[in-house]
């Protein structure tokens, strides 16, 4: 397996003071760690910019670094490096990559790897989730982990989670009632898109 490089100090700097921001905010974690050492997360819903800041206090406040991926040109110089101790892991879907195929490959060569996706593929709302995050974590083997915000109460963290059986629909009826109960920053953007319809890849 892989060895994971101790973060630079700017990275650690700046981890602390995303975590001090976040912290200022008066959110509260709820939840466990993740029920494996490797498991999708879905990060839903996704309405606003600083989802981000509050997903990354709220995985660090439970006591684990999540991944996420992210187009290979931010991780050259001078972001490579921040980027990565982030959790970042460069994809480059312009010369013709499958990036499914390419995050079930990390699962194979990572300790830990808790992959966080947001099905929505945009902070307005999409009619129907991409559903990579469910083929990546099928052909993997590893399960799915309902990551959550629910900005009236100031509470986010993790939900139910399940093994993918190969029937999107079946599997994510329970999912999307779950969501349902959960409220982003601007919930006009996404409550109407809650279907077991999946969209593309």
């Amino acid at each position: 397996m892989s060895a994971v490089p101790r973060p630079s100090l700017l990275s650690r700097i700046t981890y602390a003071a995303l975590m001090a921001l976040y912290r200022r905010q008066g959110w509260r974690a709820v939840g466990v760690m993740p029920p494996s050492r490797g498991c999708v997360i879905i990060a839903a819903p996704h309405t606003s910019n600083w989802d981000f800041l509050l997903f990354l206090g709220i995985t660090g406040e439970l006591g684990f670094r999540p991944h996420f991926m992210g187009k290979h040109s931010l991780f050259h110089w001078p972001m490579g490096r921040f980027m990565r101790d982030m959790g970042g892991v460069p994809v480059n879907r312009a010369v013709g990559g499958n990036y499914v195929d390419a995050m079930v490959a990390e699962f194979r060569v990572r300790d830990d790897f808790y992959l966080t996706i947001a099905p929505e593929g945009t902070r307005k709302g999409a009619a129907r989730w991409r559903t990579g995050f469910y083929q990546i974590a099928l052909q993997a083997r590893v399960p799915i982990v309902c990551g959550f915000v629910d900005y009236p109460g100031k509470t986010g963290g993790l939900g139910p989670s399940f093994m993918p059986s190969g029937d999107y629909a079946a599997d994510m009826a329970p999912v999307m009632a779950f969501y349902a109960q959960q409220t982003g920053r601007h919930p006009e953007r996404t409550r109407a898109h809650l279907t077991t319809e999946g969209g593309d890849v």
